[in-house]
This record gives C-alpha cells, sequence and structure tokens, in this order.
C-alpha cells in the first residue's frame, strides 16, 4: 500500500494516470470540529484488478501540494470516478476551486441502472465485484498520524473495487443508451452554486411553524449572523447556536444582555461577547427591516387544487414505469411532483430531459385522458384512448 508524501510523487503519479482512460477517486475527511471538510487523505486507482496502481495520498504530509491531482481533474481525456461525489466535490471545490472533468458517480449510475435509491457503496461491491468490505474502520479519526494498516487497507477498498463496478455501470448504459441520463444528473454536482452557501440565504435551512414576514425577517438576520460567524472561524453553525435556539430567539426578540440571558436554548458561551452582541444586532436588524424587504417564502404550490384521484393515478403510472424502464422512482418524481402534475403544473423536473422519455410523456397523456392504466395480472397495462 503505496502513500504518497510528496508533490513530486503525486506529479509522478497523475502524469502517468493521464495514460489511461479513468481514475478512480475517493477521500476520508473530518466535518464535526469545523464548518468546512478537513481532507485526510485522498485515495486514488487507475485501472487494473490489483492494488499495485492504487496509491493513498496524504494531504496532511508537509509540503505536499494537490495541484498535480487538480491537474488530472483538468484533463478531459480522463473520467474521474466517484461513489456518491457530493461530499468529496465539496472539499476540492472550496479548495481549488476545480471540479473534476469528466466526471461519473457510481450512485448516480446505479439509480440509473436499476439498483435501487441511493445504493451504497458496500452493496455495489457486493453485488458487482462479489466481494465484502471490512466496515471496522469507517468511523476512526483520519487525522491522526500514522494510520494503522487496518485503515489504509479499508481506505484503498473504495477506489480498487470502484474501477470494476465503474466498468461494469459504463457497459450498462452504453447498452442501454442512457449515459446521457447520468450527465444530466451530474450537473447539478459541478454547479458551483451547489457548494456556496449565501448567509443571506441560510434563513430557507431553518424549520419553523410560521410563515410570518416579520418573524422570518428575524429568522433571516440571525440565520446570516451566524452562518458568517461560522465561516469566518470555520466552527460547525450548531456551535454558535442551534436552530431550536435561532427559532426561540426569533420569537422573543431580546434587545439587550439581560433579555438575552433568559433564553432556555441558547449555550452558555453564546450569552456573552462577539455571539450576544452578533445576536443582538441581527435582532434590531430583523426588527427594523422594511415591509418590502421581508423574506416572501415560496407559497405556490400551497394553494394547488390538488385532484387526488388523479395524483394516485400518477403514482401507479410512475410504480410500472420505473418497474419497466429499471430506474429508482425517486429519481423520477418525488410524491410532491407527482401532486404538482396532478393539480395543473407543468414546470417539474419529472417532466423535462431524460425524465419525459421514461415518464413525463405518459403522464401528460393520462392528464389529458389520451390513455388509461388497467390491470393485467400482477402489472399494470397502459391502454391507448386517442
Amino acid at each position: 500500500m503505496k502513500t504518497i508524501t510528496t508533490t513530486q510523487e503525486l506529479a509522478d503519479f497523475c502524469e502517468e494516470a493521464a495514460q489511461h482512460d479513468y481514475v478512480t477517486v475517493d477521500t476520508e475527511f473530518l466535518r464535526e470540529r469545523t464548518y468546512y471538510s478537513k481532507l485526510c487523505l485522498v485515495q486514488l486507482a487507475m485501472p487494473g484488478r490489483d492494488d499495485d496502481t492504487a496509491v493513498l495520498v496524504d494531504p496532511l504530509a508537509d509540503g505536499l501540494s494537490l495541484e498535480p491531482l487538480y491537474g488530472l481533474f483538468r484533463d478531459k481525456s480522463v473520467v474521474k470516478v466517484f461513489h456518491a461525489a457530493r461530499q468529496d466535490l465539496e472539499i476540492f471545490f472550496v479548495d481549488a476551486g476545480v471540479f473534476p472533468e469528466p466526471l461519473f458517480d457510481t450512485q448516480v449510475a446505479a439509480m440509473v441502472c436499476g439498483f435501487g435509491e441511493q445504493v451504497g457503496y458496500e452493496t455495489l461491491v457486493r453485488r458487482v465485484a462479489k466481494q465484502q468490505l471490512d466496515k471496522t474502520s469507517r468511523f476512526t479519526d483520519w487525522s491522526r498520524r500514522p494510520l494503522t494498516d487496518a485503515q489504509k487497507t479499508y481506505a484503498l477498498a473504495d477506489v480498487t473495487h470502484l474501477r470494476e463496478i465503474y466498468e461494469y455501470l459504463a457497459a450498462r448504459l452504453e447498452e442501454t443508451g442512457r449515459s446521457r441520463w447520468v450527465q444530466e444528473e451530474l450537473t447539478v454536482l459541478t454547479t458551483p452554486g451547489t457548494y456556496v452557501v449565501e448567509p443571506r440565504e441560510a434563513w430557507r435551512r431553518v424549520k419553523t411553524r410560521t410563515n410570518s414576514p416579520k418573524f422570518l425577517a428575524l429568522v433571516r438576520e440571525l440565520a446570516a449572523f451566524r452562518e458568517d460567524y461560522a465561516q469566518a472561524r470555520n466552527i460547525p453553525r450548531n456551535r454558535v447556536f442551534k436552530d431550536d435556539a435561532l427559532v426561540e430567539l426569533a420569537s422573543n426578540k431580546p434587545k439587550n444582555n439581560e433579555e438575552l440571558g433568559r433564553s432556555r436554548l441558547l449555550l452558555r458561551e453564546a450569552r456573552r461577547g462577539d455571539i450576544a452582541e452578533g445576536i443582538l444586532a441581527a435582532v434590531s436588524a430583523g426588527l427594523a427591516c422594511p415591509q418590502d424587504d421581508m423574506p416572501k417564502p415560496d407559497r405556490s404550490r400551497d394553494k394547488l387544487q390538488v385532484n387526488p384521484a388523479l395524483a394516485d393515478l400518477l403514482r401507479v403510472l410512475l410504480k410500472a414505469k420505473t418497474e419497466s424502464a429499471g430506474v429508482a422512482a425517486k429519481l423520477i418524481a418525488p410524491a410532491a411532483d407527482l401532486d404538482a402534475i396532478a393539480a395543473g403544473l407543468r414546470d417539474v423536473p419529472a417532466l423535462s430531459g431524460w425524465r419525459l422519455e421514461v415518464f413525463g410523456t405518459d403522464a401528460l397523456r393520462l392528464c389529458e385522458g389520451k390513455i388509461a392504466l388497467a390491470a393485467d395480472g400482477s402489472d399494470v397495462r397502459i391502454v391507448s384512448l386517442d
């Protein structure tokens, strides 16, 4: 198990990897005590069936630069293969503003190929590579050095088995003509907005029981302060104060330290110093917010006149179509989108792109009374009424 600890070693590996069609990639990181993930290990493997073409890269080694890896990421002749890539991509984007191109995510591909919803890597290793993974090192501290042999073995397995999984799924996609489907799904993963949290938009993540604009103005200011504070100090946002404390503050609207001290849910550390000052300033800003600048929650679907019978038929159609196509139903349309279609909305993902081919076209025909559904034993059959 080779561990790369110098920039030159990494450059040599990446130069060799650039001669191949693809390279598999994974990371190990920590995020429990920081706002941004702390990268602790990068695993890479070139095509092959043994461990000789796989390496571990130690980003914590003194003087090591990941720039050779980022150069490989920019090389469009080499496919970069990940499993459930979102968190890995966030790390690289935050560190260097780079996305691997072209990208292949085996979790997304597996959903398109009929392996179910959000299938795990361990499941794919068992079903495709016919191997078992030792997961005993999964929750270890990857920032500690030296790494144990067990940790190295576990980490390396995340990219060595991935080669066989990629080759199998890529072949399936080629056979079925669904490669374009996967690429459509991966677009969001290589969009910077996916990973940039704007403090002024952080309020949208906070669950509240009221949509009063005045109340949401307070929530927005408190959430923005918390996000700014956490980002600047690289600490988890919940270390500043948790969502339940934020909602309590927005409800009680403390105007001074004495009133702030009466909070039941605010941590002791947040009742003084910079955090306390920030909370009071945020409450003041929220109270002073002009009417036309108050947050306006999206209520476009609140008054939808959903036809419940049609929504039920769409669910039956979705189940029949996804079973026939061998695609995870969740990837096509969540229940809320089916209700939206049944209420007459047409600007939903299920009615565009590759989803239109699999489900959307027949969904629209069902809504227009051009097809019916009939039971055929244990199957559902589509009957044309044109």
